[in-house]
């Protein structure tokens, strides 16, 4: 089975930037594909460029720009972006698109750590097109092709589970907010009469990238909540006794934490299985009165709540660095059910994460059936 750099089977062209972006389809217009197409469906844009590049079904779409730069779809029908490049088959009697998109696909983590530039990172041409898959004969290759799409199919619907069980999170609790009087309050009123209920920090100084260790007392951040739920991601620590200064910024099992810098408001509950540990200054930690409040209310209130989020994109954009601050978090007004309702909301809350856990197994299951299935696939031994 011979193998074809990709520059030789593919022609690569630049998608460019629109100057107008319509949400409705008028006439002239085309479908705009950006980056999020290539994942999955996502909210149709229209755009007039007749020097625009034209993307058809049998054209490959690879982000070529950004973080999530070497994500690659096909079968799209439109004009692409300016992050967005095309590959366009030289013989469309030779190649099998799905074949090639699907080997790139799996080539996702290559290109993605092979960025070049300094500023926004973007796909190496010369990696891109230096790329050899194995192409049989053009029957091969729709087989091979149908065969992953079939295990890509089971991936996905293990991805959708995922993604139904936070809307049946979402809707419970927008059902429980619509049937509460139109009172809020704050959430500063809603914390115990401690010390330190609501905390962000360490600033400056008080932690130094330098003080880091190894092993110790771990530190959490930005990406242990960016994904809305607690995760361990990467591990940071500070000594036993860097600790000791720091002990003001503990997170307990139950705290809300809300990203406040960078990435924000994305939020997460910390587990009941937290070791010590402290945040940094990207973070703001709650400790809520957990007689008037529980924590699977207020982290649903800070994701969902129309009036919430609004009032932070406000007053997160007046202050002096765009983003929330502890200040903008203690104030923001939230609905108040009572607490057996809350009660009953947060057993809703847990019940669904046990069934995301299930879920989550078996996404993983079936991302390592289809990476075992494409790995044997290119290597010719499908």
């Amino acid at each position: 089975m011979a193998h074809r750099a990709i520059g030789d089977l593919f022609t690569l062209v630049k998608g460019r930037k629109a100057l107008e972006v319509f949400s409705e389809s008028v006439s002239g217009t085309n479908r705009y594909i950006q980056i999020e197409d290539l994942r999955s469906d996502n909210e149709l844009k229209y755009v007039n460029d007749p020097s625009g590049t034209l993307v058809v079904p049998n054209d490959i779409c690879i982000a070529w720009d950004g973080a999530n730069a070497g994500t690659v779809g096909y079968g799209l029908n439109g004009l692409i972006g300016s992050t967005i490049a095309r590959l366009r088959p030289a013989d469309e009697t030779r190649v099998f698109t799905p074949y090639v998109a699907k080997y790139l696909q799996s080539k996702f983590e290559v290109l993605n750590q092979s960025t070049t530039g300094a500023t926004i990172p973007h796909v190496s041409r010369d990696r891109l097109m230096g790329l050899s898959p194995a192409i049989p004969e053009y029957v091969e290759q729709r087989r091979i092709a149908a065969i992953l799409d079939k295990a890509d199919a089971i991936r996905r619907r293990r991805q959708a589970l995922l993604k139904d069980s936070d809307e049946l999170i979402r809707a419970a609790f927008l059902q429980l907010l619509e049937g509460l009087p139109d009172s809020r309050i704050s959430i500063e009123e809603l914390l115990p009469a401690t010390p330190n209920a609501i905390r962000t920090g360490p600033f400056g100084s008080q932690l130094l990238h330098s003080e880091f260790t190894e092993n110790g007392i771990p530190v959490l951040g930005i990406d242990n909540v960016v994904t809305n739920r607690f995760r361990w991601a990467e591990r940071r620590y500070v000594s036993a006794e860097k600790y000791q200064e720091l002990r003001r910024y503990r997170v307990f099992p139950g705290d809300v934490m809300v990203t406040i810098m960078g990435t924000t408001g994305r939020v997460c509950i910390a587990p009941h299985d937290l070791p010590e540990c402290i945040s940094t200054k990207h973070l703001c930690t709650i400790s809520p009165n957990r007689e008037r409040l529980s924590p699977e209310f207020l982290w649903a209130s800070l994701l969902w709540d129309p009036v919430v989020r609004a009032q932070a994109a406000r007053e997160g954009k007046g202050a002096i660095m765009e983003g929330w601050n502890m200040g903008i978090v203690r104030g923001l007004l939230i609905k108040l059910p009572t607490i057996a309702q809350q009660q009953t909301f947060a057993a809703f809350v847990r019940k669904m994460e046990m069934l995301r856990i299930k879920y989550q197994t078996a996404e993983l299951q079936a991302n390592e059936l289809f990476s075992s299935l494409a790995q044997r696939a290119f290597n010719g031994q499908l």
